[in-house]
């Protein structure tokens, strides 16, 4: 469990992050990417869709971090949009002949390490679930022959 705390807690930083920042720099932030916000209402919708997604994401993920049932949840959350991020990055950059050393490679490098980090995690949070489950029952099946011997004298 402190593995999978662990990685939606790196994710959440980043994704709150990268939220604030782009709804405090979205000019900078969009440049990164080579996007250029020439109107206002560009700029609006590179802070909501970019800014506000990301923060609402990430306030998600501390809320799961604090739950233990929205681990799961959140780890599948964050292993769905990193990974389908990184398949499509991926997919564009072969259909348009490659991908240069910069942000949107270093944002799939990180994708990709996030999204075998929560696969992993959720692997293993199910591992122990099911040998929680496999103790539950050996104990189960000992209780009833426990009692018979204690009720034989009588």
């Amino acid at each position: 469990m402190l593995f999978a705390r662990l990685v939606l807690l790196l994710q959440a930083l980043v994704w709150g992050g990268l939220g604030l920042l782009y709804w405090i720099r979205p000019y900078e932030m969009a440049n990164l990417s080579g996007m250029l916000l020439m109107e206002p209402s560009s700029v609006s919708d590179a802070r909501v869709f970019y800014g506000g997604h990301q923060f609402a994401l990430a306030l998600f993920l501390v809320f799961a971090l604090r739950r233990r049932r929205l681990v799961r949840p959140a780890l599948i959350l964050v292993i769905l949009v990193q990974l389908t991020l990184t398949l499509s990055r991926l997919l564009i950059a072969w259909t348009e002949g490659g991908m240069e050393w910069d942000a949107q490679l270093a944002g799939v490098v990180y994708r990709g390490v996030i999204s075998a980090l929560a696969i992993f995690a959720l692997y293993w949070l199910e591992r122990q679930s099911r040998q929680r489950q496999r103790q539950v029952v050996v104990r189960e099946e000992e209780e009833p022959e426990a009692r018979k011997a204690d009720f034989e004298g009588l």
